[in-house]
């Protein structure tokens, strides 16, 4: 994968799998939507795998193209996650609560909500397999299962997350020890990591790095700190123009970052984490660590491993500009699980909805799609408490802005759209289908300024 598939993203929104703490469980269930255990029919005109960001936007189009009781939602979660917000919880500027609603408050009103997994696809059948050998059949298919985080695949984890020091921002169980670890930091080194796989939200690494930073100057520990970004990549950021405004950010602010290094083991009752390089095969570094946020290996969903729809990395495959499947083309793909070869963002499926909404709509005319994709995708590169360098960029890696203002400048403006505006857009707007990213936007604006 280029690193532009790697290194700029910022969602899937995947749905959690833990349960909430007591205090989260509390939150209001107003409109909340009933859920079957199982399927109520055997048969729906358009099935949704996944209830994250991109399952939710769709199935609210999909009611509106073909009825409620036609469409159905596979989910087994009951919570739904907005985890573009935790970038903030780690770094103490969100409460987590703040990211959680109940499942059946974002699922559509009267779409069937399925609270199972799905076990097996069968696309030359038409039908999905459920847990306890439950068939359920389709007419059309939409695949959002999001991806799967792997701190298995990191020796002594996820174990060592029991003792302090350690955290990642991807798991809702341990988003709050980053914050943990940073306010209990006393001196030596503060290392971030950047696994050598596809990542969601690829940014995120880095930006609770450069709040790490802000941080411990704020309390007066930074000249305690050594502050080090460890990754896999060769490059800090995909988009040279992005990249080139970040690297003046870690020029002044004193920051390390080390290319090519891959974190393959922690032993967290010793503080230390050992990585490998990967200019050199066999070649293992040993850091002490004072706090150490992970970033996880991930992957697709195993359900879509060796899957009949999926390419031999296990992603959905899908055709880059429609979304329709390459095979089967009553199947589509969005987020996440696909191999569309642009970051893994909630802006991005944002986007893909509005594409994969005029996609779906021809293909139910027996016409051809015609609605392209460019790959848009956004990343707001978060550098303090009231700094955000907006990066917009399409497939080629080229910069795709929406406002008429230099994007790879550190802005206060754009730090309030990440932290405020923005989860009021996605829970009002993008959950309920009504927000295809921001294309119509960018085309006003250009338009004013002629």
């Amino acid at each position: 994968m280029s690193a532009i598939g790697v290194v700029s993203s910022c969602s899937c929104l995947r749905p959690g799998v833990w349960l909430l703490k007591p205090g989260m469980q509390k939150m209001s269930s107003f409109g909340l939507h009933t859920a079957a255990r199982c399927a109520a029919k055997d048969y729906y005109e358009v099935l949704v795998l996944g209830g994250g960001a991109g399952g939710i936007a769709m199935s609210a189009r999909m009611k509106r193209k073909v009825g409620a009781g036609n469409v159905a939602v596979v989910e087994p979660s009951e919570t739904h996650y907005y985890q573009p917000l935790w970038t903030l919880v780690g770094g103490g500027a969100k409460q987590l609560a703040a990211s959680a609603r109940p499942m059946g408050s974002v699922m559509p009103k009267g779409v069937e909500w399925i609270k199972s997994q799905v076990t097996a696809l069968d696309p030359d059948k038409n039908c999905v397999w459920l847990e306890n050998d439950i068939k359920v059949s389709y007419k059309y298919l939409i695949i959002a299962l999001g991806i799967s985080l792997h701190y298995e695949k990191i020796k002594g984890l996820p174990e060592g997350f029991n003792h302090p020091k350690i955290g990642s921002n991807y798991s809702v169980q341990t988003v709050e020890k980053t914050w943990k670890a940073l306010q209990d930091f006393k001196e030596g080194n503060a290392i971030f990591t950047f696994p050598n796989t596809p990542v969601k939200c690829a940014g995120a690494p880095q930006k609770i790095m450069y709040l790490s930073d802000a941080y411990l100057r704020k309390t007066g520990k930074r000249s305690k700190a050594n502050i080090m970004f460890n990754t896999s990549l060769g490059v800090i950021f995909g988009v040279k123009k992005y990249a080139d405004a970040l690297l003046e950010v870690i020029k002044e602010r004193n920051l390390t970052v080390n290319y090519k290094r891959n974190l393959i083991e922690v032993r967290a009752d010793r503080q230390e984490a050992v990585f490998e390089n990967l200019d050199k095969p066999g070649v293992t570094e040993v850091h002490q660590y004072e706090m150490l946020h992970v970033t996880p290996p991930m992957g697709p969903p195993a359900v879509l491993v060796k899957s009949p729809v999926s390419d031999e990395g296990g992603w959905v495959d899908v055709d880059k500009e429609t979304l329709q499947h390459k095979k089967y083309p009553n199947v589509f793909g969005i987020g996440d699980c696909t191999n569309l070869p642009t970051s893994k963002t909630a802006a991005a499926v944002a986007a893909q909805s509005g594409v994969l909404d005029k996609t779906i709509s021809l293909v139910m005319k027996n016409e051809l799609p015609v609605k392209k994709y460019d790959g848009y995708t956004s990343c707001p590169l978060v550098t303090g408490y009231n700094k955000v360098i907006l990066a917009e960029f399409d497939y080629n890696a080229q910069p795709l802005e929406t406002f008429p203002i230099d994007q790879g400048k550190e802005r206060a403006t754009m730090y309030h759209m990440k932290a405020d505006m923005m989860p009021l857009l996605y829970w009002n707007a993008l959950l309920k289908g009504y927000w295809g990213g921001p294309a119509p936007v960018r085309k006003l604006m250009h338009l004013g300024l002629k």
